[in-house]
């Protein structure tokens, strides 16, 4: 019995959307990939024997107390790879919900337009790591970095720690959390056409994860900007909370955790960190 048109199309269209998500998880595995392994190699760099202005001369950044234009725009660039490292990973549910739905509208641009979503994510985080390259250049001159780039004032870490637990059990973070777990539903309330359209669409999506996981990321600044176990550690709770069965669960009991944990630093015990 020949199958009927209708039959064809559908295996057709099942066909090419499984190679969308194959082609979209390949170059994700390959921006993540890289990103790690630019990571791995400033961490080879580094040595825990070092005081931090040897470190910093090691790394081709300046060991006064100012930094110049290129020690910041390095520090950036660490930022930001760190932040595609950390971050791409959660964006495939959406990449490719993205993909499907471009499709499905007959729209045989699909590439450009997921290209231009994922811009728009990344050029969130990219701003992101503006802000913090700022405040590591601030706590750089304060002299507040230990060699790990974690800070050394126990009451400055505490309350970030403070801080990030109580965001965790905000209302605005369970919002921005609600929308990073409904890919499909910020899609069907956001959608533009178009290559701008898909460009806005992704910043709109960054916006929300922002202002799911800044406060996540801020803890980085206690346990070690450059402390690849804790990085990837704070990678996959990201993805556990953004992705998982109870990820609002894992938020606010992550929120309790920190809260107290910051009690404990703002004490001044640090070792268990």
């Amino acid at each position: 019995m020949r199958p009927s048109p209708g039959g064809v199309r559908s295996d057709s269209a099942v066909s090419t959307l499984r190679r969308d998500r194959i082609v979209i998880s390949a170059c994700l595995v390959l921006v993540i990939g890289l990103a790690w392994a630019y990571l791995v190699h400033l961490d080879r760099q580094m040595s825990p024997s070092m005081d931090y202005d040897t470190m910093m001369a090691e790394m081709g950044m300046a060991t006064d107390r100012a930094w110049t234009a290129a020690d910041f725009w390095f520090t950036f660039a660490m930022w930001a790879v760190m932040m595609v490292g950390m971050m791409a990973g959660s964006a495939a549910q959406v990449l490719f919900l993205c993909s499907a739905a471009r499709r499905g509208r007959g729209d045989g641009r699909v590439w450009p337009a997921v290209s231009m979503f994922g811009l728009g994510y990344i050029l969130v985080w990219v701003g992101f790591s503006a802000c913090a390259a700022l405040v590591q250049s601030a706590l750089h001159q304060a002299a507040m970095l230990s060699p790990a780039m974690a800070t050394s004032s126990p009451r400055l870490g505490g309350a970030i720690l403070l801080i990030a637990g109580v965001y965790q059990l905000t209302p605005f973070k369970s919002a921005c959390l609600t929308q990073c777990r409904s890919p499909l539903g910020f899609l069907m309330t956001h959608w533009h056409d178009g290559n701008l359209g898909a460009l806005r669409m992704g910043g709109g999506h960054g916006w929300y994860c922002l202002g799911c996981c800044w406060a996540v990321m801020c803890v980085l600044f206690v346990v070690g900007v450059m402390n690849l176990v804790w990085v990837a550690a704070l990678t996959a709770f990201i993805l556990v909370e953004k992705v998982g069965p109870a990820g609002a669960v894992v938020a606010r009991v992550a929120g309790a955790l920190m809260i107290i944990a910051g009690l404990v630093v703002f004490a001044g015990v640090r070792q268990f960190l």
